[in-house]
């Protein structure tokens, strides 16, 4: 059943409505709401179904400029659950304003189930998944008229702005939840456009991105041009690790120029291959929107190291996705690996908890031959056996003890969720009920808490640190270093290790939370700590901050007490982050020294 998108009423103080639109008299349906606040974009209205599309009338028919939206409906169709319509924007023409950097040539506003309007949340969880972008938010927040009104939009490149109340309604409501603000004379072309010649819009870096996203096949070197990076930066193989790793040997010839002596045109040749491989993996087993995405950038940058990758993507795509990319390139060399099989269900279910496995087993097949296929093959038959290689097998056992545990405060509620997660792996729980059996002993929240601080020296931790409230003691290896006279001292490290563990085990003896200051580079000097927080039964979280390395240099040498520069160039090649899991829960830090991903968290983290 096709569906005529409903008319927007202009807000009262519009300029750009005419004597044939509607007016909204009548506020009374966004005021006390919560509403969003998007960018009006200048295109056709384009509704999507699975099995078709149409433009504001259902019975609109060709135009050139429809074209491409066809292309993109055939991609997404099969991802639109019958009786639903996305409802959008199709930008490929120019109208009157002339963009230059779009995300897609077609943007997403709501997205519907029958007669129902999904909320934004929802809304934008669902675009995201298909591949579509969501117009840009210009404000939320409980309806405002004055700061509506206030709201500077740049006229010669906005048209203006709509205003839909953040939750979800129903079709018979969308007069009084949703109205817009148009620019005066806001149609400035004297020819309309679906008769005069068809001009594309101008596509950004980032369409890239959403191309993958979407579906279609990538374009490695247009991804890594939407990263900022160059083919060369991404390949960085020598003919020893591709070899280790399973490489095809016409491929690992190719790679044994190296990275200084590979061309641009090798390196652009080689990122193609392996991501369209890596794409024709996911579109088997269903993965779209930024699962897609993620797999393909990891198979290109595989050959980079973990921290790099994270902090160089956290720029263009945020934390969360750029987190996820490291750790599938952290984590597939793995599975070409022999492994115990009488361990391996175990050790599947912590890797679950790290990584979608759909996806690391597309981006450690891609390109192995030999041993390493074999092995790749073989783990994915026992994560398949085991139920593990859905796009999140943990989520009936987190949808459960959410509910359980409504009410519960929030550390308490990860602690359960951290030992319910650890359960699962160990084969000792399959149900929420079991879990919320197994995790009562840790509701009250009777334990210390600990946030163990990791990343090389410069990073921001201890400034990330300072921002922490709560804080009862405060364990530092340079302070103790300084108080014996000098930071730089290294020489009685081993004895200054054991004094602050001592320092740290009586601080969490008393309760309360204690941060722990120090580089923990690696899973071993983590250990040390994590063995003391165990013996204390802490909620222990990660902070691992994650900045570029050019970026350290720069803070160090601001720093009052510098770290010799190749201390920490050797500090960053040592730097191996924690995975997920690893800790009860885990803070992702930004440059900014602000949490800008979480993992661990039960009421917040989604699937």
């Amino acid at each position: 059943m096709r569906v005529h998108y409903p008319r927007t009423s202009h807000l009262p103080w519009s300029p750009g409505a005419t004597p044939d639109d509607v007016r909204a008299g009548d506020l009374s349906g966004l005021r006390g709401r919560e509403v969003v606040v998007t960018e009006k974009l200048d295109g056709e209205n384009t509704t999507l179904y699975a099995d078709g599309l149409h433009a504001r009338s259902p019975d609109s028919g060709h135009h050139p400029s429809r074209a491409w939206v066809k292309g993109l409906q055939g991609r997404i169709g099969g991802r639109i659950p019958a009786g639903w319509r996305v409802c959008g924007e199709n930008l490929y023409a120019r109208h009157s304003i002339a963009y230059q950097g779009l995300d897609s040539w077609f943007y997403g506003f709501s997205v519907w189930d029958g007669d129902r309007c999904l909320g934004w949340d929802r809304t934008v969880a669902f675009l995201r998944g298909l591949g579509i972008p969501a117009p840009p938010v210009l404000w939320r927040g409980v309806f405002d008229e004055r700061a509506l009104r206030g709201l500077r939009l740049d006229l010669e490149r906005q048209e203006g702005y709509v205003v839909r109340a953040a939750e979800g309604f129903a079709r018979e409501e969308f007069a009084g939840r949703v109205a817009k603000w148009v620019r005066r004379e806001h149609v400035r072309t004297d020819t309309h456009w679906m008769h005069a010649a068809v001009v594309p819009n101008g596509l950004g870096a980032g369409a890239a991105l959403w191309s993958v996203r979407s579906g279609a096949a990538p374009d490695a070197g247009a991804l890594l041009t939407a990263l900022g990076l160059t083919p060369a930066e991404a390949a960085n193989e020598t003919v020893a690790e591709t070899m280790a790793a399973g490489a095809a040997p016409e491929t690992a010839a190719l790679a044994g120029a190296g990275a200084a002596e590979m061309t641009a045109e090798m390196a652009a040749g080689m990122a193609a291959e392996v991501a369209a491989e890596v794409a024709a993996r996911l579109d088997t087993i269903g993965r779209w929107g930024d699962a897609r995405l993620a797999g393909v950038l990891a198979a290109v940058l595989r050959a980079r190291p973990r921290p790099w990758v994270a902090a160089r993507l956290a720029g263009p795509l945020g934390m969360a996705s750029a987190r996820r990319v490291a750790d599938l390139v952290g984590l597939h060399g793995g599975l070409r690996r022999p492994y115990p099989d009488e361990e391996r269900r175990t050790g599947l279910r912590r890797l679950a908890q790290a990584a979608d496995l759909g996806v690391l087993h597309a981006v450690a097949a891609a390109g192995a031959a030999g041993e390493a296929r074999e092995q790749v093959e073989w783990s994915a038959l026992h994560a398949e056996e085991a139920g593990l290689l859905g796009p999140d097998p943990l989520k009936p056992l987190r949808a459960g003890l959410r509910e359980a545990l409504a009410g519960l405060g929030a550390e308490a509620a990860d602690r359960c969720w951290a030992e319910a997660r650890d359960a699962w792996a160990r084969g000792r729980l399959t149900t929420a009920e079991e879990a919320v059996a197994a995790t009562w002993r840790w509701r009250p929240g009777n334990f210390p808490r600990l946030v163990h601080l990791t990343g090389p020296s410069g990073s921001g931790k201890s400034t990330f640190a300072a921002g922490l409230t709560g804080i009862d003691a405060y364990v530092s290896l340079d302070d103790l270093r300084a108080a014996r006279g000098s930071r730089a001292d290294q020489r009685a490290n081993q004895e200054m290790l054991g004094e602050a563990l001592d320092r740290l085990d009586a601080a969490l003896a008393s309760g309360g939370t204690v941060v722990w200051d120090a580089t923990s580079l690696n899973q071993h000097q983590r250990g040390l700590v994590h063995t003391v927080a165990r013996r204390r039964d802490a909620l222990t979280t990660h902070a691992v901050v994650l900045v570029e390395e050019d970026e350290l240099h720069r803070r160090n040498a601001r720093r009052a007490h510098p770290v010799p520069a190749h201390v920490l160039a050797a500090q960053s090649r040592r730097f191996v982050p924690p995975y997920p899991g690893q800790a009860h829960r885990t803070w992702y830090v930004g440059a900014h020294a602000t949490v800008d991903d979480v993992d661990g968290a039960l009421y917040e983290q989604e699937a």
